[in-house]
């Protein structure tokens, strides 16, 4: 294993320390690193609150900022954050109108997020699960929360800078998650830098479908395939699940698990959109880039959110984060 570390032990707290000095104009690190939060708080504004595992990045903490999340909670290296991480956030973040927890499918996440939010007031919470590679994993019952959080993070996070009330963000986050289908593939393993070798063996002429962010298994190990034809096939699943949702305006989302370059994945986008157009969908808008990472995973997933024009209008929507920066 080559990595850039001083101990593994302090590889989380090491790193949250950079990150919030790096970008200390928009953010403030919680006491003993329990959460990353934005400096300037808007008063009146409903708070929204994620977090998972690290190994993630930017996702959660680098979509802390204006017209997204006002909180992140950090576990470590593919592990949970705790409850009172999550109260210690809420309690910072909130300015009186209430808090939504946004939550990936992972039963540890969802465990940990639902004892903070029992012992909170003012919580409410949307769960996102919008892998449809398979209907349960080692770490999930149900579907995985992958991608597309960053989707309802983004037009959430916008609805709540508008003044968007508890109640209606939360009935707004579950649509988009709705209309929300993702899926990946992994051509290669992460390195977890506690375990030091390789989640999992693949052979140099080998790629995971349906892989998860942690490196769980997906729907099956294949012989690498051109790009059109992973694209082909991903893209299938997707509109087979959305069924006649999978008709008119969308996002279209091509996100890196951080070890593929730029040039492969919009390869990939190109080969996506060219499935998706030909079979009724008009890729409105588009995201490319390494966002929801397996640390240094080489793979990509593709993501497609249907729209329509207030969902349209808050993507639009000024963002200021470390990780998603336009209109400001």
């Amino acid at each position: 294993m080559k990595k850039f570390l001083n101990s593994v032990d302090t590889v989380l707290t090491e790193s949250l320390d950079g990150f919030v000095a790096a970008h200390a104009d928009i953010l403030l690190l919680g006491d003993e690193h329990k959460f990353v939060r934005r400096r300037t708080l808007k008063p009146g504004k409903v708070a929204l609150i994620s977090g998972g595992g690290s190994g993630h990045e930017p996702l959660h903490g680098g979509l802390v900022g204006h017209g997204m999340l006002d909180a992140a909670c950090p576990g470590q290296v593919f592990t949970s954050p705790t409850p009172d991480q999550m109260m210690a956030a809420a309690e910072a973040v909130n300015t009186g109108a209430g808090c939504l927890f946004i939550v990936k499918n992972y039963e540890g996440d969802v465990m940990n997020f639902d004892m903070a939010a029992e012992m909170s007031e003012g919580v409410m919470q949307v769960v996102t699960n919008d892998d449809v590679a398979v209907e349960n994993s080692s770490y999930t019952t149900g579907r995985r929360g992958v991608a597309g959080t960053l989707v309802v993070e983004k037009i959430l996070g916008a609805a709540a800078e508008q003044g968007m009330a508890l109640k209606p963000l939360k009935a707004l986050g579950e649509r988009i998650n709705g209309a929300t289908r993702s899926m990946g593939v992994a051509l290669t393993s992460c390195t977890v830098p506690a375990a030091g070798r390789p989640t999992f063996d693949i052979g140099d002429g080998e790629m995971e479908f349906g892989v998860g962010i942690h490196g769980e298994p997906g729907r099956r190990r294949d012989a690498l395939k051109s790009a059109d034809a992973i694209a082909e096939e991903i893209c299938a699943a997707i509109s087979g699940d959305l069924g006649d949702q999978a008709k008119g305006p969308a996002l279209l989302f091509v996100n890196g698990f951080g070890g593929t370059p730029l040039m492969e994945l919009y390869l990939m986008y190109n080969s996506a959109r060219k499935i998706f157009e030909k079979n009724g969908v008009t890729v409105a808008r588009s995201l490319v880039g390494s966002y929801v990472t397996s640390l240094d995973m080489a793979g990509c997933s593709i993501t497609l959110t249907m729209l329509d024009d207030e969902t349209t209008a808050l993507w639009d929507a000024p963002v200021h984060t470390a990780a998603l920066r336009r209109g400001m």
